[in-house]
């Protein structure tokens, strides 16, 4: 790593344990009043490392690739990265922040559904070498412009809710994964592994059973191909809510439903996963400059006969 860039527009330091974020934001108006009162915000780092240790007890074996996207911010991606975490880039700008800090790109992985080719050849050249694809269209540019290429298949999952329904689903159907791999086999692309997303509003502990239960299918098809499969993506989130973490990690490892049932230590298949807000939303809290009020008048309480 190259260290935090002493350029950037924000400033470290260390605090008692009795500070609270409070008391940094008063301190930062006062200093600041005359210069301007735009946004900002007071971040926690130690809560990051807490996040961290948080996720390691509760998800075992499963390494964590942050997603830059969630959170950019140099600093973040520093401690991150020190703490051995991978990480997740989505466009050209995001795969130069990760590479300018000096992370191994071998703990990167490109994932946008829909790559540009200067972005696939963007990626080449800084040896982000691991891509996820999901239809022969992808694969294609893959082939063509990322000689050094593995990809991770893109498996659509089950059961989508409600709210998801007027949203674009990404992902191969399984039926079409057979296809994918025998046309990955034709342009001479190294498939490795698979990705699946299970979404931060599902409430059916099932989906993740479903979706591990698909993945080792088309693993089991990549392997019949001749394909060596070293890497499950369950994607991403994990925002920390009672469901998404609380109660996933228990599910993956759990004796009837667990990880292990479709993907033991012994299979040599690497299991990671895309958090993004579980890492940092408890850590940042942002102050803003009001800068008008209206004032809405109640002649009684709500449910009585004025206003309200």
């Amino acid at each position: 790593m190259k260290g935090f860039n002493e350029d950037a527009n924000y400033s470290i330091g260390l605090l008692d344990d009795t500070a609270t974020p409070t008391d940094v934001i008063n301190n930062y108006i006062y200093e600041h009043t005359l210069t301007g009162k735009n946004a900002f915000f007071v971040a926690d780092l130690g809560k990051i490392v807490k996040k961290h240790i948080e996720w390691q007890n509760t998800m075992g074996r499963i390494k964590p690739f942050y997603t830059v996207k969630c959170n950019s911010s140099p600093a973040v991606l520093e401690i991150l990265s020190a703490l051995g975490i991978g990480f997740i880039c989505a466009n050209k700008h995001e795969m130069t922040m990760v590479y300018d800090l000096g992370i191994s790109m071998e703990n990167v992985i490109y994932t946008s559904p829909c790559k540009q080719i200067a972005q696939i050849k963007h990626a080449a050249k800084l040896g982000i070498n691991i891509l996820t694809c999901e239809n022969e269209a992808e694969l294609k540019k893959i082939a063509r412009n990322h000689p050094n290429a593995r990809v991770l298949l893109h498996v659509a999952t089950e059961g989508i809710s409600g709210d998801e329904e007027m949203s674009m689903v990404f992902g191969s159907t399984l039926k079409n994964c057979r296809h994918l791999l025998e046309c990955a086999k034709e342009y001479s692309v190294q498939v490795i592994g698979v990705k699946f997303h299970v979404s931060s509003s599902s409430r059916d502990p099932q989906a993740y059973t479903h979706a591990l239960s698909d993945a080792r299918c088309v693993c089991d098809m990549a392997e019949e191909l001749g394909f060596k499969m070293s890497i499950l993506d369950i994607g991403g989130g994990f925002s920390g809510n009672e469901f998404q973490f609380e109660e996933v990690g228990p599910i993956m490892e759990n004796e009837n439903l667990n990880l292990d049932a479709y993907f033991p230590e012994e299979s040599g298949i690497g299991v990671v996963a895309e958090p993004g807000s579980f890492y940092v939303s408890s850590a940042f809290t942002l102050a803003v400059n009001i800068i008008a009020k209206k004032v809405v008048e109640h002649d009684h309480l709500p449910g009585g006969n004025g206003c309200s």
